[in-house]
């Protein structure tokens, strides 16, 4: 499956382009990387009630027309939230919308966000909701104890620790020192690893390419960035930019991709 997953460029949160109106983690950004034969990355946030939704951050406000802490809403609640840049009136997401919606036909970049005391319930839920699925996916996080959660949970997906040269807001320098010098592998076994562009020179992400495992690359939105990123990772997760020349994606083809 690893293989599947790496073929192909990744398109970050979906091919989203706020400029025409495809907002990141909609609907429409998801179509546009499926036409494109593009792999998906996507976050995935928990509501109040325990259930997986498609979205980035903790807070409703920078995304959406409303504002509060996604924890604080019901599932049934965020299905009806618009996503404040999206032409189509797109709304949030469901996980389970989202595997619906793909069906197989590119492969998933599952990335999920820290829940810190509810990471279990993270995990609990997306398993659940992925186990039947058909497709290629794959899920990744910032956090060792989510991965920790799903290797728990013995399931058949492939995972993936994302890591980058800085320490996460909120947590300690001691922290940041073990998530960058990756301590925690014994632990969380991690099929693949996705780096920072600017960590990839990282000699723990180096040693782990060394050894054979793979390593995506994000966010890859320059020419440079790509240049970069081809030579020291074996994929890229891409924004604004054509994948393959580094060139800035054509308005027609956003256009294009809408109408489609």
């Amino acid at each position: 499956m690893l293989k599947q997953i790496f073929a192909h460029p990744i398109a970050h949160r979906g091919l989203h382009q706020v400029a025409h109106g495809i907002a990141e983690n909609s609907k429409a950004a998801f179509i546009a990387a499926i036409v494109n034969r593009f792999g998906i990355e996507c976050d995935i946030q928990l509501t109040g009630d325990d259930q997986a939704i498609v979205f980035h951050d903790e807070k409703l406000d920078r995304l959406t027309p409303q504002s509060g802490m996604v924890a604080d809403i019901s599932a049934g609640q965020a299905s009806h939230i618009p996503l404040k840049e999206s032409a189509d009136n797109d709304h949030i997401l469901s996980f389970q919308q989202l595997l619906a919606l793909v069906d197989g036909r590119v492969p998933l970049i599952i990335e999920l966000k820290s829940q810190e005391a509810r990471n279990a319930q993270l995990a609990n839920a997306v398993h659940h909701a992925a186990k039947d699925y058909m497709g290629v996916l794959c899920f990744k996080s910032f956090d060792p104890d989510l991965i920790r959660q799903l290797n728990r949970l013995k399931d058949k997906w492939p995972k993936g620790i994302v890591v980058e040269r800085e320490t996460p807001e909120g947590k300690s320098a001691a922290t940041g020192f073990a998530l960058r010098h990756l301590l925690h592998l014994p632990l969380t076994r991690p099929d693949f690893l996705s780096c920072d562009v600017d960590s990839l020179d990282l000699p723990a992400v180096r040693l782990y390419r060394a050894t054979g495992r793979q390593v995506m690359s994000w966010t890859i939105n320059s020419k440079a960035r790509l240049e970069k990123a081809k030579a020291e990772a074996d994929q890229v997760v891409f924004e604004d930019i054509d994948p393959t020349t580094g060139s800035p994606l054509p308005d027609q083809r956003v256009k294009e991709l809408v109408s489609n």
